[in-house]
């Protein structure tokens, strides 16, 4: 398995530290704050799930030929993503960051699927870990509200 570079670490933890930084601060930061932190996180869930999307674009259409099944499969998060972030003023904020949660494990189990192209799994399983934990910790607050 290959390890990823330091400035591709560097750069992915950079990147995923919105989602400890946003669940942190609607779970427990300041009331005033919460509704902002929440529409980040949602924002900031959609924005990566697009970006993933991309990277398993990119990596399919390199193949000769690429498959069809794996370029419309690498379509599947950024429009989850997408749908999730327009349905938050039509369904309660629970279902959205369940969805989110959702989408981002389908994500991961396609990265794991036979022939799929994922060339830094531990990299994307740490990234997954981290927004699904941050997720989970809003969802949580989310309920109890």
């Amino acid at each position: 398995m290959p390890v990823a570079p330091a400035p591709v670490w560097v750069l992915a933890l950079v990147g995923v530290a919105g989602f400890p930084v946003a669940a942190v601060i609607y779970a427990f930061g300041p009331v005033d704050l919460r509704f902002a932190a929440i529409h980040v996180l949602l924002t900031w869930s959609a924005v990566v799930l697009g970006f993933l999307g991309g990277i398993r674009w990119s990596q399919e259409s390199m193949r000769d030929p690429p498959r069809f099944l794996r370029l419309a499969a690498a379509m599947l998060p950024p429009l989850a993503g997408g749908g999730l972030l327009l349905a938050r003023d039509y369904l309660a904020a629970d279902w959205i960051i369940g969805g989110f949660i959702a989408a981002y494990l389908a994500a991961w189990l396609f990265d794991r699927a036979p022939q799929t192209l994922s060339r830094y799994p531990a990299l994307m399983t740490l990234l997954t870990f981290s927004a699904c934990v941050s997720l989970a910790l809003a969802l949580e607050k989310a309920l109890r509200i």
